[in-house]
């Protein structure tokens, strides 16, 4: 399941990353627009399309050195100011298929067991590589981490 959604969240920063680097193409006449019906799709900005039909040709994006993957992103750890490991990005949260919105952290417990889930605002993170090693730094301690409001994958509709 986590690996399926790191997947989709991974085509979900290049769609937005193809916006990025392409010039937007004219708006086509209200008559000639593709119609989004319920069943179809739901028109809802730049990044993915929720439905099942794509609303515009294929695009395909070049990815660069300095770019950021969720499969590096899902996994890494999370430090404070103090350079104490307060927790570990479990998940990458997009909002109506068009940004990062949340970042799942697991936080307390020992060796997975006992953690629980919280959910960070991304603006909130700060991302670095650190000799080599991909780490995101946040400003509070993990006590404050761990009695933050719970996240609970149950409660998700399926």
């Amino acid at each position: 399941m986590k690996k399926m959604i790191a997947a989709a969240m991974t085509v979900a920063m290049m769609g937005t990353a193809a916006y990025a680097q392409q010039p937007a193409a004219p708006a086509a006449p209200a008559a000639e627009q593709p119609a989004a019906s319920g069943a179809d799709a739901t028109m809802v900005g730049p990044g993915l399309t929720m439905g099942k039909a794509a609303t515009m040709p294929l695009k395909y994006v070049e990815i660069k050195d300095t770019d950021l993957v969720t499969s590096k992103l899902v996994g890494m750890n999370i430090y404070n100011k103090e350079n104490e490991e307060v927790g570990e990005i479990s998940d990458v949260v997009i909002g109506d298929g068009k940004s990062v919105i949340g970042v799942i952290a697991s936080v307390g417990g020992f060796l997975g067991l006992g953690s629980s889930y919280v959910v960070i605002d991304p603006a909130s993170m700060a991302i670095a590589d650190d000799n080599g090693t991909w780490k995101a730094y946040v400003d509070t301690n993990k006590e404050t981490l761990t009695a933050a409001p719970k996240f609970d994958y149950d409660k998700m509709k399926k």
